[in-house]
């Protein structure tokens, strides 16, 4: 099993799709897709002011913020409001969406994924736990603090990628820090 470090500090800043906001690729796959092409994408967003999302056909979406507090407007669901202490939204990407920023700027962490391909699941990690193997690709993202993957310290925002089959994996957040395990799971 090899673990891929994906530092923070390695991340270029990307316009957005539509051109609204700037956003810096964590991962995705398969590796050098572009917004078209890929299955599955991992990415951490800077929202500075209200508007419209981006729109991806053919992609589900995961938004968790981490820094901030915006409400989401998806249209045919009812707005929610999200910040680091509630729960993350999913959404269908090609649904209008848009985003009013209640305290900001607000940083997010953005997972997509290819319909009828891949099937995302984003789970909170706030204690030592240990990741079960599993034949998916699968991201872990430290937020706010040191995080340990296996024999890996990451830092604030840094990221692993753990490749299928591998595991169990220990994870344990230092105290105040928490981290994201993203899990790919192919259709």
């Amino acid at each position: 099993m090899t673990l891929r470090l994906l530092s923070a500090a390695d991340r270029v800043a990307v316009p957005w799709k539509n051109g609204g906001g700037i956003t810096y690729e964590v991962a995705a796959w398969p590796p050098g897709a572009d917004f078209d092409t890929f299955d599955w994408r991992v990415s951490m967003a800077e929202v500075r002011s209200d508007g419209p999302f981006s729109v991806f056909p053919d992609i589900d979406r995961i938004l968790a913020v981490l820094q901030g507090r915006m409400r989401l407007c998806v249209v045919g669901q009812g707005p929610v409001l999200l910040s680091h202490r509630t729960p993350h939204a999913a959404f269908p990407g090609d649904t209008p969406t848009n985003a009013k920023v209640e305290a900001g700027p607000v940083l997010d962490l953005n997972v997509m994924a290819r319909r009828g391909r891949i099937r995302p699941t984003l789970d909170r990690l706030d204690a030592p736990a240990l990741l079960a193997a599993t034949r998916a690709d699968r991201l872990v993202v430290a937020i706010g603090g040191v995080v340990r993957v296996g024999a890996l310290k990451l830092g604030p925002l840094d990221a692993v990628h753990v490749p299928p089959n591998s595991g169990p994996l220990p994870t344990a957040p230092a105290p105040g820090a928490f981290a994201y395990a993203i899990t790919f799971d192919r259709v």
